[in-house]
């Protein structure tokens, strides 16, 4: 429901698919702050926009599973 919450999946998708993978904490800080780089201002905007559309959703499945947003990143 959160969009924050499908930035940091796609965050933790991008770092683990990095070869070699960040093997000390601040490989991994760097990892993360490129990656958090790399996604497009539209994503972060189209996920924000799409707050009310999620809300509709959610009431129409009455707090069921909802279809992801994993497209948007």
């Amino acid at each position: 429901m959160n969009p924050i919450e499908h930035v940091w999946d796609a965050l933790g998708r991008r770092v683990a698919g990095r070869q070699p993978p960040p093997q000390t904490l601040q490989e991994l800080e760097r990892a993360l702050l490129g990656e958090w780089d790399r996604i497009p201002q539209l994503v972060m905007n189209s996920l924000n926009d799409s707050t009310p559309q999620r809300c509709s959703t959610l009431l129409a499945v009455r707090g069921n599973h909802t279809p992801t947003e994993n497209d948007f990143l």
